[in-house]
């Protein structure tokens, strides 16, 4: 088991009942059920923080080259790996980036 640090909370009475009713639904003590939404929302914050990092990162890679994808282009090739999936079709070949600028 990991090294754990006791910690204090001072919720406001409404919230920590909706707490207590959301975790007995779950079956879930309120313990773990904060724990487990402090990880989510600490997870959550990560990924969008990577997810924002990875778009500046193509932005710099487009405004260097000009090369990207149009929207219609992109949802076409969603519509197709829909259709793959579905196993209506074969799978489509990779996207591959044009001259936009």
């Amino acid at each position: 088991m990991p090294a754990t640090v006791a910690t204090s909370l001072k919720l406001p009475v409404e919230l920590k009942a909706a707490i207590d009713e959301d975790a007995r639904r779950q079956g879930l003590s309120s313990h773990a059920y904060m724990v487990r939404t402090l990880a989510d929302a600490a997870e959550r914050a990560r990924l969008r923080e990577q997810f924002t990092q990875d778009a500046l990162a193509a932005e710099r890679a487009f405004l260097a080259t000009g090369m990207g994808h149009t929207l219609d282009d992109v949802r076409e090739h969603f519509a197709q790996m829909a259709q793959y999936r579905a196993g209506k079709a074969e799978r489509p070949a990779p996207l591959k980036p044009k001259k936009l600028l």
